[in-house]
């Protein structure tokens, strides 16, 4: 069935021996190509026939005439021309197959963009995309599983086989009389949320909610069902030393809060703290300390809107989908949303990124403030955006069905190691518009794909710019967005979609990284130990 089989690390191609005489099981090897040093590498296997179809995130066979990826969280599952299946041992790494070359299985391990994390460095405006550090340290082999009569596929939800919305809130503008609206909106509709929190008052605004002030209304968070989680520790800046000693010397408000993330550009933060020449090991011993496990990446897979919403969905992280999804605004606002898409996601550069930062703010002096000393600069920096932007319209039908380069392995949970422990990162998907992300044809959507999404909002956001928000005025809901959330909720009671927090998600799906396949005797694919994963037969 195998013809051959490589490992290609930066140091180079080596051949990977294996043993052809197994029938239903191949090991791999690969202990003695590995060094700490090594944080990517590939396994190229060659099949002596083609791959024809491929288990995909919907759980569904597709064929291979269109690249098809899965990560750590879908199926690895394929069938050859003979019918025969094929399958991982163990659930990690990511499976890709390229249109062009079907007779090639490529086994990833931590490519580029597939755990990615922001470190912010110099300043605050300029920004690095890092790799996670990964451990490869295996208890078994890796091994191709071959069999004539079923694979073995898992579960991403506890409801077997259902679609996953997970809400994480960013409390930038909570109050404490809009956190108990909030509340009371989400007990009515049945929707569960991780919701930030400030654990200190310390805000350019006085009515800013914090543990601080506003305990007991964040204690009737928990008390609903919520996870609350660390937004940093205060909404505006202290000084140096004092920030640090906030984050030196906290202590937790409430038992089992494990979720960070971070708010702003807070020295402590995880996408800050090298920047302030911080000790590794000083800062993830602290974490350890104050039982933090979970930490946001900073990163966006894309923004939602109609059609866009499953973060599994490769083909909805398009310019082309992205365009589809805001038909009916008007041409100005279109071309506003997709430039700013580009950059961010598209390109994702962030060279890119600060240039549009900087029109968007020199165009507000410039126009509104009537400051007429940065056209100069509006104007450099507008020449050079264009440029980028005409060069993804010339190649257009190329590049309108290229998926963002951080959203192309569908990165939603993966580990890094800060020193020497490992903790959870979490990706997410941007929902500011709850009128069109979460319509009822996108909640469908993801019923039908078993789609996921772990969304990145802020609720109580009051700005009028901000269409589709929550709160169309200071103590008013929008009734469209109570209209979605009651559909969500509705389909939640159905247990025809899982609304955990992020703790919750994290907690079951830690369950992937024990998963281990084998052969019996018979020529099954089994389980050969059980864990909390759901699972069941393909046949």
């Amino acid at each position: 069935m195998i013809q051959s089989i490589l490992i290609c690390t930066p140091s180079g191609k080596s051949a990977v021996p294996f043993d052809k005489s197994q029938k239903n099981k191949t090991e791999i090897d690969i202990s003695k190509f590995l060094s700490p040093k090594i944080n990517s590498f590939d396994i190229v296997i060659r099949f002596s026939q083609p791959i024809i179809e491929f288990r995909n995130h919907d759980y569904q066979w597709v064929n291979c005439n269109s690249d098809r990826i899965a990560n750590e969280f879908c199926p690895k599952i394929i069938k050859l021309k003979d019918g025969t299946l094929v399958q991982a041992n163990k659930n990690i790494g990511i499976w890709e197959v390229n249109k062009k070359l079907k007779t090639v299985l490529l086994w990833r391990f931590n490519p580029e963009c597939a755990s990615s994390f922001t470190s912010y460095i110099k300043d605050q405006n300029e920004v690095t995309i890092q790799s996670a550090n990964q451990n490869f340290n295996w208890k078994q082999n890796l091994a191709i599983l071959f069999s004539e009569k079923n694979a073995i596929e898992f579960s991403r939800s506890k409801i077997p086989f259902t679609a996953i919305a997970c809400f994480t809130d960013h409390c930038d503008f909570d109050t404490p009389e809009n956190l108990k609206i909030q509340r009371d909106f989400f007990k009515r509709n049945n929707v569960k949320i991780t919701k930030g929190f400030f654990l200190n008052h310390f805000s350019k605004r006085s009515d800013n909610a914090s543990f601080e002030n506003d305990a007991e209304e964040l204690s009737l968070w928990q008390n609903d069902g919520h996870e609350l989680a660390y937004h940093s520790l205060s909404q505006s800046l202290k000084t140096i030393p004092d920030s640090f000693d906030d984050f030196y010397n906290f202590n937790a408000p409430f038992s089992g809060l494990c979720t960070w993330i971070d708010h702003g550009f807070q020295p402590y933060n995880f996408s800050l703290f090298k920047n302030e020449k911080i000790n590794e090991q000083d800062y993830e011993v602290n974490l350890i300390t104050k039982n933090i496990k979970i930490l946001w990446n900073y990163i966006d897979s894309g923004k939602a809107t109609v059609g866009v919403i499953n973060q599994l969905n490769t083909k909805q992280f398009t310019l082309s989908s992205f365009l589809k999804g805001n038909k009916g605004l008007r041409f100005s606002k279109q071309l506003q949303l997709m430039t700013k898409n580009m950059m961010f996601h598209f390109y994702g550069d962030q060279e890119l990124i600060l240039k549009y930062k900087s029109i968007a703010g020199n165009f507000k002096k410039v126009f509104h403030q009537k400051d007429k000393s940065k056209f100069y600069a509006l104007l450099k920096d507008g020449f050079g955006l264009i440029s980028s932007i005409v060069s993804v319209l010339a190649f257009w039908n190329s590049n309108k069905n290229t998926p963002y380069k951080l959203a192309k392995y569908s990165p939603i949970l993966f580990k890094h190691t800060i020193f020497e422990k490992e903790f959870y990162i979490f990706q997410t998907l941007k929902i500011d518009n709850f009128e069109k992300a979460l319509c009822q044809l996108n909640i469908d959507s993801l019923i039908k794909e078993k789609g996921v999404f772990v969304a990145h909002t802020y609720f109580s956001v009051p700005m009028k710019y901000h269409k589709g928000r929550l709160f169309y005025s200071k103590n008013e809901i929008n009734f469209i967005v109570e209209k979605n959330f009651n559909y969500l909720g509705l389909k939640v009671l159905n247990n025809e979609i899982w609304n955990p927090t992020l703790k919750e998600l994290v907690g079951y799906w830690s369950g992937f990284e024990d998963i281990l396949l084998d052969v019996d005797e018979l020529g099954n694919i089994v389980v050969k130990n059980e864990t909390n994963i759901v699972y069941r037969k393909v046949l």
